[in-house]
């Protein structure tokens, strides 16, 4: 199923369909600030277990998740102050922040670390769907793990239809993948250079 939501003001009734589909254990693609991403609640195991099928990804890495805002994070990561005014400044936005994980975490969301991505992307449906969910949505590209990441909706839906539940249409998007990084031990280290800018890090 394709399901199309204007990306400036989402409409109430299919973001209600969306959550629908993901309380039923759905696995979904969605619109992010920066690329298409895959999905399904975080404690939808069956969910996770067949993302990682569908992506032909290592079980050992495990995915990042969206939280809808940041006392959702603080709920699922130890949060400092220092992380926190960080992640205040440049959230919503193209970032991953590793952090260390909660109890609340599943364990198949976890390294062996214990450190979790966490992710909160400047897209207006995305947000309202985790939101409307009440829990944290599994986040990672809508590709082959190695392969060209998808700009067009209706290409996951012909590609990955058979295997997904819903696509989100929220438009063509052209983006590269987000910038991760590590606010561990008040420690900041770039993981990955994305979209995210990180000249500000400098200037701390």
């Amino acid at each position: 199923m394709m399901l199309s939501i204007n990306p400036d003001n989402p409409q109430q009734r299919y973001i209600d369909q969306v959550v629908e589909c993901l309380r039923r254990d759905g696995v979904i693609a969605y619109p992010t600030d920066t690329i298409y991403g895959v999905g399904c609640d975080i404690f939808n195991k069956k969910g996770i277990k067949k993302i990682y099928q569908l992506k032909r990804r290592d079980a050992k890495k495990p995915f990042s998740f969206i939280c809808s805002d940041l006392s959702e994070i603080s709920k699922y990561a130890h949060v400092s102050n220092m992380a926190f005014k960080i992640m205040k400044r440049h959230l919503p936005g193209p970032y991953t922040f590793v952090l260390d994980a909660s109890r609340v975490v599943p364990d198949l969301m976890m390294t062996k670390q214990r450190t979790v991505g966490i992710r909160m992307p400047d897209n207006a449906i995305t947000l309202e769907i985790v939101r409307q969910l009440g829990h944290p949505l599994v986040t990672t590209s809508a590709n082959i793990s190695g392969d060209e990441t998808y700009q067009d909706p209706s290409l996951i839906h012909d590609d990955w239809g058979n295997h997904l539940d819903m696509v989100v249409d929220g438009g063509l998007l052209y983006g590269d993948p987000s910038t991760v990084i590590s606010l561990r031990n008040d420690q900041i280290e770039v993981l990955r250079q994305g979209c995210g800018p990180t000249d500000w890090i400098h200037q701390l």
